[in-house]
């Protein structure tokens, strides 16, 4: 069987993993030759004793069997609930010393103090994860579980080291039209998810709470609403009904890990992010960057002393659109080392209420010289000099030019669905597109003239598209004449030429993508996605019903992301937390066999039908389990197959490492006596499952 099935936790597991509070181990040391020491602290007591009801000292001290170190305080330790201040920690040779501050704790509360990494042994460094000290300040303690997954809603990924907030749903206002209880109130539980994504929330009551996410992103355990992605859920739920669902060790990571009961998809919550001018910098000598804190920004003026407004190119830099550069077309002997000036736009006030706002701009830009020009303008000099000493006239010699084509490739392959992109380091003033000439050749030798178009990007003046009757069977030349193109620097190109050949059909692969929607009007994008890194290679957008042939596509495995874009604007939306609104959807295609990655072929076609209303349908756990179990399955196939390429086998030393890991748990308490059981029963793969239900 996949998992043994046990009922509850009850006082027999505490029985079980007792004697690792009360044994005394010897210390572990590293002989000195020997193998590098791998293990974290062992917890050999605990006084008051963990799980202490109605708890009355404010120092807890804790013997580990080494000296230990604290790492990371800042990021790693929280309680759950939040305590007015955080305990002060202290090390008294092997004994850490938990200071509880005055005044911080509430009545009949049941406490946890999350160490997370905090605890490592002091010679290596080795963490000590699951590390936990529970108690009551009155009354039983609170014993129930309930575990979750937080995903990045867009890109499918695993979000770990979010903090999960529980809030009694019968001690908030019920939200209508608004919620704002992430704002108002502060959470009566708190978890955090482990790298994988998954959390185990712990001893929580049999009530019904609203569960809301957040990532932290600069780990100062606060939601920062626009900076932060959240997550929450549409529902209560209370853990006392909730399915039990399996547990192991994961012996690989060396932390508990879950089946999913919930299910956060995390986005960031843009309603919040307030709109100012975040940084301005002059990057170059003719370019100006402006970076805003929000999309779109709404820029009145732009004025800088000395130039005309009509000289100043401004291109949208970023996908999000909150990136301006600025582009000088101006001489370069006219721009000053120092550039004053402003912009005026609309920015949020201290209400959210957009309202103009000046700010003002000091812009300095220096030319840095390289050794290499350092050392050729002084090599310059001197030949000046000697000249001059000898009475000879000197000229200097013709320097190169300084114009550049951004990412330039002497040979290529065109894609004809896409064309040939152009890309240049700066804008263009001039572009004699009649002195650009195109040659092919076939098989037998003939050259013949092509006709060539050359189609100017909408947003920005330094991408063009080259298009013409492109044939895989043909080579090409691509030849730019001197001074065809010129830029805002007045720099004129150097003769250059590219060598072009086109990608044929027949040594690609083909999708046929059936597309049935969910509803008439909605539309999709299709992302391709070569290998099982999350880089987008291909995007469809504006996909309705009916089939669509998307050609060229690489030999090799690729999933398929598809993103609903219900409202048709081309592109993901993220939700809105206070509105009660989700992000829009993606998920990755899966066959009939429930798998994700398909292995395309050279020349053939493969048709894929997509029925949205299934591929959309709402997610039930089992569904999650089974995703998670497959991608699981996946990392660890890769990880052994690189294991196996590099000739590491070295199943005992994991073996020895994974007990240790589990050891180091027991002294968490009872999910940490759960973590050395599975530790111990798992070692050589990584998972081993128990059952448990929410209830202890």
């Amino acid at each position: 069987m996949r998992r043994s099935v046990v009922g509850t936790l009850s006082a027999a597991v505490l029985l079980l993993f007792g004697g690792a509070f009360f044994s005394r181990c010897a210390s572990v040391g590293t002989p000195e030759g020997g193998p590098k020491d791998t293990l974290p602290p062992v917890v050999l007591g605990m006084m008051p004793y963990n799980y202490t009801e109605s708890l009355t000292t404010k120092r807890i001290a804790v013997e580990f069997n080494e000296y230990i170190q604290l790492k990371d305080q800042q990021k790693e330790l929280y309680t759950s609930p939040a305590m007015k201040k955080n305990p002060t920690l202290l090390m008294r040779g092997k004994t850490l010393l938990i200071d509880i501050k005055d005044d911080s704790l509430l009545p009949n509360t049941t406490y946890a103090i999350e160490f997370g990494a905090t605890v490592a042994d002091n010679n290596e460094g080795n963490p000590l994860h699951g590390f936990r000290y529970v108690f009551s300040t009155g009354g039983p303690i609170d014993s129930l579980f309930m575990s979750g997954y937080t995903e990045d809603s867009e890109k499918l990924d695993s979000l770990g080291r979010t903090f999960i907030y529980f809030f009694e749903a019968d001690s908030v206002a019920e939200p209508k039209e608004y919620d704002s209880t992430i704002f108002n109130y502060k959470p009566s539980k708190i978890a955090r998810s482990k790298g994988n994504g998954i959390f185990i929330a712990q001893n929580l009551k049999p009530v019904p709470y609203r569960i809301y996410a957040f990532f932290d992103s600069n780990d100062n355990q606060l939601y920062e609403p626009g900076i932060d992605k959240i997550g929450f859920l549409d529902e209560v739920y209370n853990p006392l009904e909730m399915p039990p669902f399996g547990v192991w060790y994961d012996s690989l990571r060396h932390y508990l890990s879950a089946d999913p009961q919930l299910y956060f998809r995390m986005f960031t919550d843009e309603s919040f992010v307030r709109q100012t001018l975040s940084e301005h910098n002059r990057p170059d000598r003719h370019k100006v960057d402006l970076q805003f804190a929000a999309r779109n920004p709404q820029i009145l003026e732009i004025k800088l002393d000395g130039i005309n407004s009509k000289d100043i190119i401004i291109e949208p830099h970023s996908s999000r659109r909150d990136t301006l550069h600025l582009w000088l077309n101006v001489p370069s002997e006219s721009l000053p080392d120092t550039i004053r000036g402003f912009v005026r736009y609309m920015k949020h006030d201290s209400v959210r209420m957009l309202r103009e706002d000046t700010a003002k701009l000091r812009l300095v830009w220096r030319l840095i010289e390289s050794r290499e020009q350092e050392r050729e303008r002084e090599r310059l000099e001197k030949e000046k000099a000697k000249a001059e000493a000898e009475g000879l006239e000197w000229t200097p010699p013709p320097t190169p030019s300084k114009f550049k084509f951004e990412k330039f490739q002497a040979s290529a392959e065109v894609n004809p669905e896409l064309d040939l992109p152009l890309e240049f380091a700066t804008p263009l003033t001039r572009f004699d597109s009649l002195k650009v000439e195109m040659l092919s050749w076939g098989e037998k030798g003939d050259t013949l003239p092509e006709n060539i178009h050359f189609i100017p990007d909408s947003l920005s003046q330094r991408k063009w598209r080259v298009r013409a009757d492109w044939n895989p069977k043909r080579k090409y030349q691509l030849y730019f004449p001197k001074d065809a193109l010129a830029d805002i620097t007045g720099e004129g190109n150097d003769s250059v030429s590219m060598s072009l050949t086109v990608s044929d059909k027949e040594k690609y692969a083909t999708l046929n993508l059936n597309v049935t929607p969910r509803h008439p009007d909605y539309k999709y994008i299709v992302q391709i996605i070569e290998g099982s890194a999350n880089k987008v290679s291909r995007e469809i957008r504006d996909l309705g019903s009916g089939i669509h042939t998307v050609y060229y596509i690489p030999a090799g495995d690729v999933r398929l992301r598809i993103i609903e874009d219900v409202n048709g604007n081309g592109k993901w939306d993220s939700g809105n937390m206070v509105e009660m609104r989700q992000s829009e959807r993606a998920e990755f295609y899966k066959n009939e066999q429930e798998e994700e990655m398909m292995t395309t072929k050279t020349g053939w076609e493969f048709d894929i039908s997509l029925d949205m209303a299934r591929l959309f349908e709402p997610v039930s756990m089992e569904q999650l389990i089974e995703r998670l179990d497959k991608r699981e399955a996946d990392r660890l196939e890769k990880l052994e197959e690189e294991r196996r390429k590099q000739g590491n086998q070295q199943k005992g030393q994991q073996g020895g490492s994974m007990m240790g890991g589990g050891m180091g748990s027991m002294g968490g308490g009872m999910m940490g006596g759960m973590g050395g059981m599975m530790g111990g029963s798992g070692a050589g793969s990584s998972r081993s499952d128990m059952m448990m239900n929410s209830g202890r």
